[in-house]
């Protein structure tokens, strides 16, 4: 295997090139455990871990390596293991908010070239949960797929579709089952050699069903969701990257119970809204109770739906409040949390030191 099997291209060749001259070689993470990272070299799997700068200078815990991310290496003499010093520039970052007090940025996945958002179709598609994961996939610079998976045990999954498809915009929809396998070949213009895929979604929607499936080999475990309110029971425990027979690349990431916005723009996602407001007499309008409002017009006959006008002033609320969150510390709050991270690391750290 090569490094461009592993997704390497010019963009990251450029930014390696500083790291190059001091010795470094790049390798991709690949999987992030308790106390390392499982890295690709392009020539093999190996175990790293965060050393010197990088690990005391990284200003927080979105700074260190993620799933998806490259990084410089050099190995540690006689360990078997390569020392992590510096993370490149990530071509796109799926992000989400931390949960917690002090919420802190969680890259979920890096350098991802499509985001494949998972759907389940065993119950009525959640559009407002649609709206959220596309207002967040959009900012990441990936684009995002919209998979509605479980078709066979729907209906009429065109109707789902068609109902998805209203509040989609340009992103794909594709109507599958990862299951019986109807629908998958839909998918070979994203699962190219060298190309990185993302699977997100909350869990039992079927994301490591299709990994097992693209993989041909039972390569994660699957578990049944629950008959009583079918979720799932969040097999998958930790975000890891596959190499397909395709030679694509896919990441397969535990159930996100919540996704809440980090730094997302919700603009794209309800382009329909911002359309209409344009057509308001005033380019002021608040839309409550200004004369030639175009927004209240559309509510009232039914070309905006309600659900979907409550939904973008939620995550525009939201928004809102994320930026607050980032103007106000500065920065204070991430500090706090990366406090802790790190110091639980370096004594990790000191602790494997003594036992080496």
């Amino acid at each position: 295997m090569k490094l461009a099997d592993m997704g390497w291209d010019d963009f990251f060749a450029e930014a390696f090139a500083p790291y190059e001259k001091d010795g470094l070689k790049p390798a991709r993470v690949i999987c992030e455990l308790r106390h390392a990272y499982a890295l690709h070299t392009g020539e093999e799997e190996i175990l790293g871990e965060c050393r010197g700068k990088l690990l005391h200078s990284a200003s927080s815990r979105s700074a260190l390596p993620a799933v998806g991310d490259w990084v410089a290496v050099r190995p540690r003499p006689g360990s078997g293991r390569m020392d992590i010093l510096a993370v490149l520039p990530r071509k796109t970052k799926f992000s989400r908010r931390a949960a917690g007090e002090h919420g802190h940025e969680q890259v979920v996945a890096a350098n991802a070239d499509a985001l494949f958002i998972f759907v389940a179709l065993d119950r009525n598609p959640n559009l407002r949960k649609i709206e959220r994961y596309l207002a967040v996939a959009r900012q990441s610079g990936a684009e995002p797929v919209i998979l509605l998976n479980k078709a066979d045990l729907n209906t009429d999954p065109d109707l789902a579709a068609r109902a998805v498809r209203a509040i989609a915009g340009e992103a794909a929809i594709v109507v599958l089952s990862a299951e019986t396998g109807r629908g998958c070949n839909l998918l070979k213009p994203w699962l190219k050699r060298g190309k990185t895929v993302a699977l997100l979604g909350p869990s039992g929607v079927g994301k490591s069903t299709l990994v097992n499936r693209l993989m041909r080999d039972e390569v994660q475990i699957v578990q049944e969701v629950r008959d009583q309110d079918a979720k799932g029971r969040h097999t998958t425990t930790r975000r890891e990257l596959f190499v397909v027979p395709s030679g694509a690349l896919m990441i397969d990431t535990p159930g996100l119970r919540e996704l809440q916005l980090w730094a997302s723009n919700i603009g794209d996602t309800f382009d329909d809204i911002a359309a209409i407001a344009l057509k308001c007499r005033f380019s002021n309008c608040k839309h409550h109770t200004e004369p030639g409002c175009a927004i209240r017009t559309a509510l009232e006959s039914g070309e905006l739906p309600r659900e979907r006008w409550d939904s973008y002033h939620k995550l525009r609320a939201e928004q809102a409040e994320m930026k607050r969150h980032l103007a106000a510390r500065p920065d204070r709050q991430e500090k706090i949390v990366w406090k802790k991270v790190s110091e639980n690391l370096r004594a990790r750290y000191r602790f494997d030191a003594r036992q080496d």
